[in-house]
């Protein structure tokens, strides 16, 4: 009795193949006529069995394998003929010849190579002329299987040992299988055709049948490729493969279309399995992400498991899954686990936004804070002073604190990138900021008739505060520079600069773009600032760094953006014509 170890080395191993195949040669020595036929065809079917890639060796055989056994045992006791064994040997032939690209070692092909050429000359030689009472040809094949072929089969025996494992189910494709095995059986019943019709020996129809089914395969290569307008079979039969029981174009257009439909990666996940398990050659299937998991329809033992892009899916079939199916399956999933990925990034991006939006309002309404801090802390001075415009003062400069501090209030109640602003006369805006600064040492340059244009008051409160608090501790460290403000008109264009050292390179390369760090406090306040300044067409820009004259400057944009926009179309249709030029000459 065969031990699992023992039935282990022998599905492993070539030995078994080698055994199957001596046995077949001695049955075929005796003839389907004698009495010891039956016994060795048994114990080669046995053999068959135990080395055939359909069934695991060591798995339990079901009720409908056993009753395949069955008929085929019947057949060999009951219905042996030259035909029966012609049958078995075309269908082994096909099973074989499937295999041989399975492998990539090359004795491990060669073997299986030299199996196929045994076949194939045992049949054609022997078996199908006893079948059809070819006399000539018996003798040749009589020749042939008393002493050439054994020196084949000892030739195989002596081939050195594969370390190749691919024995194991899953590993024949049954197309290839399927198409050698029609292959075969046409050239036999070819050849018995033209030995009826035609009147000619089985050599000569033989031949006949051989160089018309090889000027048929010619004909089918040169249709297989595009040739003269024609888009060749093989586009069609690539389309054929891609059909994997629904239209193919369909199954993706929905699928795409739960992509842009699905708000998360979650309800995107339970569509997509929704939609694969609408195929009908799927009984069920579970998924297990990073989110979680979940089951559709019903569990089979027929199962295959594929992972990609951080999703597992488990699929369930009512049979077996072939190689072809398999292709299909994990095309299918490759697809599902990419828009899944993408709809995770997607996922992240938005919490990204929503969580810059809150860092950019926070960061805008903690500067917004310090300069309110900055304006009630000169409304105290000008409260505790004697002068008789005090009170005027005081009158003028709290609704204007009243309204930025319920401005303030509404951000932090919705945190949101601002791409509007609350919009001030310029004058009146210019009048605000000299009173807010007026007991501040600073030069103020405007030119004659300032105009009554609309500005976004909030935005330009927020950089020019910034840059003059960031010039005043400046000037607590370098006590002696000067601090001037300018407002040029024409475009629009504000100058905030003083007398101090200049900003370090190190530093200046990044300001305006990014977080610096400095001790004069330069960084994330201007940062937000420029950022702003860019969203209502204005840009922030560091115009001076020499020492003694470090000067910034807010330029509003939008008169400039049109004709900006004239000289990029200029040049580029000066391009394309220097373009065309050259490609005439």
């Amino acid at each position: 009795m065969l031990t699992p170890n023992m039935v282990k080395y022998l599905h492993n191993s070539r030995w078994l193949l080698l055994a199957m195949l001596w046995l077949l040669h001695g049955a075929l020595l005796l003839g389907v006529k004698s009495p010891w036929i039956h016994p060795l065809l048994l114990t080669h079917f046995g053999l068959f069995l135990l080395w055939q890639p359909l069934w695991r060796s060591e798995r339990k055989v079901g009720i409908s394998a056993f009753i395949l056994i069955a008929l085929a045992a019947v057949a060999e006791f009951f219905f042996l003929s030259w035909w029966t064994v012609a049958f078995w040997l075309t269908g082994l032939f096909g099973l074989v010849g499937a295999r041989v690209f399975v492998f990539r070692e090359h004795w491990a092909r060669l073997l299986y190579m030299m199996v196929m050429i045994y076949l194939l000359a045992v049949l054609l030689l022997w078996v199908v002329p006893n079948l059809f009472a070819a006399q000539a040809t018996i003798e040749v094949g009589r020749t042939l299987i008393h002493y050439v072929l054994p020196i084949l089969l000892l030739a195989m025996t002596a081939l050195p040992t594969s370390k190749e494992q691919t024995e194991s189910t899953g590993t024949v494709d049954f197309i290839y299988s399927l198409l050698l095995f029609m292959l075969l059986a046409l050239l036999i019943l070819g050849s018995l055709a033209f030995m009826t019709l035609g009147k000619l020996d089985y050599l000569d129809a033989l031949l006949r049948a051989l160089f018309l089914m090889g000027f048929i395969l010619l004909a089918f290569g040169v249709l297989w490729t595009p040739l003269f307008g024609f888009s060749g079979l093989q586009a069609q039969f690539s389309r054929y493969l891609l059909n994997v029981g629904t239209p193919f174009e369909s199954w993706l257009a929905e699928l795409t279309d739960a992509v842009q439909r699905e708000p998360d990666a979650a309800s995107y996940m339970h569509r997509a399995v929704a939609l694969l398990a609408d195929l009908p050659w799927l009984s069920g299937l579970s998924w297990q992400t990073s989110e979680g998991g979940g089951q559709v329809g019903q569990v089979s033992e027929h199962a295959a498991v594929v992972e990609d892009r951080g999703l597992r899916l488990t699929l369930y079939a009512g049979q077996s899954l072939n190689p072809t199916l398999m292709l299909h399956i994990h095309l299918l999933v490759q697809l599902i686990g990419y828009f899944y990925q993408s709809k995770q990034r997607e996922q992240t991006l938005r919490d990204i936004t929503r969580l810059q939006a809150v860092y950019e309002t926070g960061s805008r309404l903690t500067h917004d804070l310090k300069n309110m801090l900055q304006s009630l802390l000169s409304l105290t001075a000008i409260s505790q002073s004697r002068e008789q415009r005090a009170q005027q003062l005081l009158q003028q400069q709290l609704p204007l604190l009243s309204q930025r501090i319920e401005a303030t209030l509404i951000k932090l109640q919705q945190p949101q990138v601002e791409h509007e602003s609350a919009q001030l006369a310029l004058n009146a805006w210019w009048s605000s900021l000299r009173l807010r600064n007026r007991y501040q040492e600073i030069h103020w340059h405007e030119p004659e008739g300032l105009s009554v244009k609309n500005i976004p008051s909030a935005m330009f409160d927020c950089v020019i505060d910034n840059l003059i608090d960031n010039a005043l501790r400046k000037r607590q460290t370098e006590p002696d520079i000067d601090i001037s403000v300018e407002i040029r008109l024409e475009p629009l264009c504000i100058t905030v600069c003083d007398s101090g050292d200049e900003i370090p390179e190190s530093i200046a390369g990044k300001l305006l773009r990014g977080v610096v760090v400095s001790e004069h406090g330069f960084g994330i306040g201007l940062y937000q600032a420029s950022r702003w300044a860019e969203q209502l067409a204005y840009q922030l820009s560091l115009i001076s760094n020499r020492a003694g004259n470090i000067c910034f400057e807010l330029l509003d944009r939008s008169g400039t953006t049109k004709e900006k926009r004239k000289v990029e179309r200029r040049g580029t249709e000066r391009r394309k014509v220097e373009r065309r030029k050259e490609s005439d000459y």
